[in-house]
């Protein structure tokens, strides 16, 4: 395999079994002479696995600007570079960005060297929609995460997210709120031994007792667009009541119980009908 000069060369590497890797990228990774890293002390398992030895240079989100003036003139200097991340695909919500547009403006060719991916590899055993939408690590911050997901709830499309499996049980009340009525893949620790994937509704899935290891792959169903007409002012009406006597939870669990509607409208409407009352 011959690689040329003044291409950057994006390779793919496993998600956990190190075995998930093609021939091609064991071959690019050998012939590189700079190999960038997420994170060196996780690359160097897999290299070492496979007997290659280049020189490493870190390189993730927290150095990739101050990185890309010296990355550059090692492509002056004829070098032949590869980007791999800690796992899986390169720039999917991993480093590269940055990398990748500096080499297109500097007419240095970027080649993708294709392989494992988490997003791809939980969507192929979801039994879900195949148009999907991959949004990436959702926010941490609750007031940011429901702008988020209030924005997708409407979406159609099977939606793909990476989570923090320590804070799982705070996304799967917010999901509750915003994909009722959608089925749901959690994939845990993808190619690995303790490979899982739990599949359930949003709606009766409970939260987790004990904790999750890793981060999550998240895959929510396509929306099931069902238009369903119903009687706003009987519902309003029903609101206002149960409001004067319950809480906003009970009121929106109390109106499903009677009318089939999206529980997401019910408690746009309930929050709206409240947020009237108090001004």
């Amino acid at each position: 395999m011959k690689l040329l000069s003044k291409h950057l060369y994006i390779v793919s590497t496993p998600i956990g079994n190190l075995d998930d890797i093609t021939f091609r990228a064991l071959e690019t990774l050998k012939y590189s002479d700079i190999i960038l890293c997420e994170d060196t002390r996780r690359s160097i398992k897999l290299l070492s696995h496979y007997k290659i030895k280049k020189k490493l240079i870190s390189y993730h989100k927290f150095n990739e600007r101050k990185q890309l003036s010296n990355i550059i003139e090692y492509f002056k200097e004829g070098k032949i570079l590869s980007l791999i991340s800690d796992a899986g695909t390169p720039l999917l919500s991993d480093p590269g960005r940055l990398l990748v547009n500096q080499c297109i403006e500097n007419n240095i060719q970027v080649v993708p060297i294709p392989g494992v991916s988490s997003i791809t590899s939980a969507l192929s055993v979801s039994g879900f929609k195949d148009q999907f939408l991959f949004y990436g690590f959702l926010p941490k911050n609750e007031n940011e995460l429901v702008k988020v997901l209030n924005s997708l709830s409407n979406n159609t499309y099977t939606l793909v997210f990476f989570i923090n499996s320590k804070k799982i049980n705070f996304y799967l009340k917010n999901f509750k709120k915003f994909f009722s009525g959608r089925k749901i893949l959690i994939a845990k620790e993808i190619t690995k031994i303790h490979e899982a994937f739990i599949r359930e509704s949003v709606d009766n899935l409970k939260l987790f007792k004990n904790s999750l290891k890793g981060e999550l792959t998240i895959v929510i169903s396509d929306l099931n667009i069902k238009v369903i007409k119903f009687d706003e002012e009987k519902i309003v009406n029903k609101i206002k009541k149960y409001l004067k006597k319950y809480t906003l939870k009970d009121t929106v669990s109390l109106i499903l119980e009677t009318e089939k509607i999206n529980k997401k409208k019910v408690y746009d409407l309930c929050l709206k009908i409240k947020n009237e009352k108090t001004l």
